[in-house]
Order: structure tokens, then sequence, then C-alpha cells
């Protein structure tokens, strides 16, 4: 009994003394400049002897804080007690200016322990600018707790940029079968508190619509001059499976909106004073242009993809006369797999096959189908002897290559012994066949004999045959010697025709801005940027993105102030393409910044 207490307390102590002490931060990952916000550190009991912040909280104004709350429960389960207690220090602070700032490391001392916990970066956008009316769109209603969502007063107008949809495409000319990723996404400035919408319509596609979290939040994301609550509302993983421009027609959406009520009325005090209003909110069509796939190959597999793979496994490799062997194939990667056809497999003639069976191990995710594709290959020999077997060949369409890939396993020996139970299989039939192989038929009609000892060498057609194919070959030589110095400069090619292109289509856009069309000319001017910006950092479209130019173009020399210059006229173009106020009032202005952003940054690059 003694043992056994001591051992009960000694198990005691250990787990006590084994309880470790933590300390975490809780912030929020973004926020926007004159807004505030609580940082909080949380530590696991209430017995600290000292709670110090590391450093200072540096780009922000500190408005209160800290302040401690101490917090302590019991819990009785079965009439075992347990309890918990955790210490809150808050602060509350504001940001002060825009971009990547961190919250500081804190550390507290618990029992003569220093504990700490690491800093958190916060992504802090500029403060929203005052809007055509003079208004500042962060309104002093009521705030939502994301920062940037607010309920308005009931009877204030809500405008098509207060809130609206945008649609999407990953890519908007794809190739037959080609996977293209659709996201519809809502953009707010008021407090939504449910949507709904049908689903969209997608004829002479196929769709798989992608699992969403069961609990999303409003991520803030600047959009011209104002900071908007964006949410991805539907995502769909789509494949067209004919050619031509096809449309993916608009689709209607209603948003609850929450209102404030100015004057809250006694009855309405239950409803925390709020009401509701429905609005319908339309997302724009979208036209896809499909290319057919060129000429397909005999062996092709039905696959539109990339970055597919194929792996060959036979099992047994020695065997008996009239048993069975076994050859896995499994092929990985992505692209429409459920549409690909089984490999062919050349067994020897003596081999009796049989049809594979398939084993799909494929997911869905915003990159397409992805997994594996397993294929078992049964088949039976019935003559002894060594035999070879494959290399399986297959081909599919690689879409980042743009042209078909074959791709192939290894050849696989077997040896096949008669065994116990062997028995001679040949018959007629296959004695014929290999009579056909080794035995030609005797040729007949008439031959074009010429005498013997008879020649052309030396003759004027002979040595013209050669003087024309010396020509022929030096011609050659030279087309192939140039052609191959031009596609070794691709990159300045490309460096240097951007110019030329992005005055091209601002040509364009500057007619579109005199016959006063509004959408195709920002769709102009955005294909002008992205267009110029590809070809000069020549960046592949997969890489095509703000945070990736911003980059390679501070790489390049660019000055901050004409990076932002360019980012900034691209978000007022996809703010006045997708929630148009007065579009026609301000394309001049845009017409004009496009123009100069573009020589700014290509004088400074041929600088460098």
């Amino acid at each position: 009994m003694n043992r056994r207490f001591l051992l009960f307390i000694f198990i005691s102590l250990l787990s006590i003394c084994t309880y470790a002490q933590k300390l975490t931060l809780s912030a929020p990952s973004q926020a926007e400049v004159g807004s505030r916000i609580n940082v909080r550190y949380t530590l696991n009991t209430t017995d600290f002897e000292d709670f110090r912040v590391e450093g200072d909280f540096t780009g922000f104004e500190v408005q209160y804080g800290p302040a401690v709350s101490r917090n302590t429960s019991y819990r009785n389960i079965n009439g075992q007690t347990t309890h918990s207690s955790t210490s809150t220090f808050t602060y509350t602070i504001m940001p002060l200016k825009a971009g990547k700032q961190t919250i500081p490391a804190a550390y507290a001392v618990c029992n003569g322990q220093k504990i700490k916990c690491g800093g958190q970066q916060i992504e802090v956008l500029p403060a929203s600018e005052p809007d055509r009316t003079g208004n500042v769109q962060s309104r002093p209603s009521r705030q939502h707790p994301s920062g940037t969502l607010h309920t308005p007063y009931e009877g204030e107008q809500i405008s098509n940029s207060d809130i609206y949809f945008t649609v999407v495409a990953s890519k908007k000319r794809v190739y037959e079968q080609e996977a293209i990723l659709l996201t519809y996404k809502l953009y707010s400035l008021v407090t939504v508190e449910q949507l709904s919408g049908d689903i969209p319509s997608f004829d002479g596609f196929h769709s798989q619509e992608l699992d969403m979290p069961q609990q999303q939040s409003f991520k803030l994301e600047r959009v011209g001059d104002r900071n908007y609550g964006a949410l991805v509302w539907r995502q769909y993983l789509v494949f067209p499976q004919r050619t031509g421009k096809l449309t993916i027609p608009a689709v209607d959406f209603n948003a609850q909106i929450v209102l404030q009520n100015r004057y809250i009325d006694p009855f309405d005090i239950f409803s925390g004073g709020v009401t509701r209003q429905t609005k319908k909110i339309t997302a724009p069509a979208l036209e896809i242009q499909v290319d057919p796939l060129p000429t397909r190959p005999d062996n092709f597999c039905g696959v539109v993809g990339k970055n597919l793979s194929v792996e060959g496994k036979l099992t047994p490799r020695q065997i008996d006369a009239n048993d069975a062997t076994t050859l896995t194939l499994t092929v990985k990667g992505s692209g429409n797999m459920q549409l690909m056809k089984a490999p062919m497999v050349q067994w020897p003639t003596d081999f009796e096959e049989y049809d594979p069976k398939r084993i799909e191990n494929i997911k869905i995710s915003s990159s397409g189908f992805n997994g594996s594709v397993k294929y078992d290959y049964v088949a039976v020999p019935h003559h002894g002897g060594k035999y070879i077997v494959g290399p399986v060949k297959f081909c599919y369409f690689d879409t980042d290559k743009r042209d078909y890939v074959t791709i192939a396993t290894d050849s696989f020996h077997i040896d096949v012994a008669k065994g116990a139970n062997y028995v001679s299989k040949e018959s007629s039939q296959e004695m014929v066949n290999e009579l056909t192989h080794d035995i030609r038929h005797i040729k007949t009609g008439n031959l074009d004999v010429k005498p013997i000892g008879e020649s052309s060498f030396g003759t004027l057609s002979h040595l013209l045959s050669y003087l024309i194919a010396l020509l022929v070959f030096a011609i050659l030589l030279l087309i192939f010697r140039k052609q191959a110095k031009a596609n070794a400069d691709i990159r300045g090619r490309m460096g240097r025709r951007a110019s030329k292109m992005a005055t091209k289509r601002l040509k364009q856009a500057s007619k579109l801005l005199k016959q006063h069309q509004a959408a195709p000319f920002y769709d102009e001017v955005m294909r002008a940027l992205w267009g110029y910006v590809a070809d000069k950092l020549f960046l592949p479209v997969t890489e095509l993105n703000k945070d990736n130019v911003s980059a390679k173009l501070q790489e390049r020399g660019v000055a901050d102030a004409a990076i932002q210059e360019f980012l900034d006229t691209l978000s007022t173009c996809e703010f006045a393409r997708f929630a148009p106020g007065d579009p026609e009032e301000n394309m001049e202005n845009l017409y004009n910044q496009a123009c100069k952003v573009i020589d700014e940054i290509e004088n400074t690059i041929q600088k460098h």
C-alpha cells in the first residue's frame, strides 16, 4: 500500500512539473490605416510574476493597454474536478502607415521561468479615399467587426459600387477539354447577412464545383482607392466540350443587407434596432475562346493536362506456361484524367490477354483534377521461352507546352518455363503466320531490267544531281543558322516588341475612348498594361500577377512610385470594369495615366 501511495505521489508531482505554461498571440491578419484593432497575449495561468512586450509597436499608435484580465473555470466530470485559468493582456492599437507591419513578441515570467511567444506580421492597407461626393467610405454608421464592412442607416442609398460581383476565369483562351477555374467573388462595403443565387449555366462545358469552407469570412482587398471586404462565393472547374466562342451567362444574386435605424422604435429593441433590405446583384457574363486540338496522333490517350508520368511493373517475371502474369501501369498527373483511355500493350503473339482493370485515385482542386489512374493487365503465355513486353507508350496533350507529348515505360523481360502441365497449342494457323514472315511470293509482271555493266556514273544528270543537292544544302544551312540566331534571343525580341504592342493596344483604346465604349476601352487598357509587363519582363501567363510584376520591376531598377502607379492603374481598370459608376468620366485621365506609366517604366529599363 505504501509503495502504491508513493508511486501515486510521484506521478502527480511529475505531471505538475511537466505541465507547460504557454503564451500565445492573437491579432487580425489585416487592418487599414486609422482603424482600431485589438491585440491579445494569452497566458494559460494566473500565477505569473511579470509580463513584457519585447520592443515597441512600431508603425502603430497604442491607444490603450495593456488591459489585464484573469479567468478561472472549474469542471466536474464523473466526480473528478478540473480547473483551468488564463491571463489575457489586451492592447488597443491603430495602424499609422500601410504595408507589412509586425506585432512585437512578448514574454512572461512564471515560477522564475521565462515563457516567450513570437510576433505576428499583419497587412495594413491604406485608408479609403473620399468618394465623388466628398464622403469618406468609412461611414459614421455601425462598423462590422471585420474592420471594413459597415451597417448603413435605413434610407441610405446603396450603389452598385458599394456591393458587386466579379467573375474571374483562370484562362480565357483554352484548348478543348482544358481545365478552367471560374471564381465568383463578392466585393462589399456594407454588412451582408445572407446571399442567395442560382447555379450558373455551363452550356457546352463539363463542370465540377469545388468544396468551400462552411464558415467563410471577408478579407480586406483594395480596389481603386477603397478597401472592400472580399469573399470567394463559389469556384467551379469547367472543361469545354466543344470549340468556338462559348459564353457563360450572367447570374443574378439576392443580397440581404443589414440597415441601422436612425430612431429606434420601442418595439424594435428586441431586433437590435436593425432592419434588412434585399438588393439584386448580377455577376457579369464571361466569354471563353476554345481552340480545337491539333491533329491527334493514333496513340492519343484522350487526356488534356500537364505533368503526366507513367510507371510500369510486371509480376511475376518467371512463370510456367499457361500461368498468369500481371502488368500494372500507373499514370499520374493533372488534367481530365477521367476521360483517359487505357494504353495499348503489345504482348507477344502467343500471349492470351484480358481486358484491363481500372482503379482511379483522383482529387479535384483549384488547379484541376490531380491524382493517378492504375490499370492491371492480365496475360497468359502458352509457350515456354524468353519474351520482352513493351515498352508501353501513349500520348497526351500538354497544356503548358501546347503540343502532344509521348511518355513510355521501360521494357519488361519475362521467362516462361514449360512447366509440368505444359501442352503445345501450335496450330496450322500459327504455322501459316510464321510462313508469311519467312517466305515471300515470287514477283511477276514487267520488270525494269538493265543490261549488266550499264551505269549512269559520270553522266550530266549524275553531276547535276550532286550540284543541286549541294545548293539545297547551302540554302538550308543559311536558313537554319539565321533561325537559330533569332531563336537564341527570344527574351530580347519580346522585350523590344513590348512597347510596340502596348502602343498598338493603346491606339485601339483611344479609338474606343472617342466612341464612348467604356467596357471595351477598359479591357483594352488592361490588355496593354498586362501585355507590356509580360513581354518586357519575360513572364509566362501562369506567373503573371501583381506580386511577381512588382518584384520583377524592382529588380529592373524601376522606382517604387512608378510601380505603385502601374498597380493603381490596373486596379482602377478592374474596378471600373466590374462596378461602373460613371465610367466615361475618367476614361481620358486613365488613358493618359496608362501611357505615362508605360513610358516611365520603359525609360527606366532602357537606362539599366
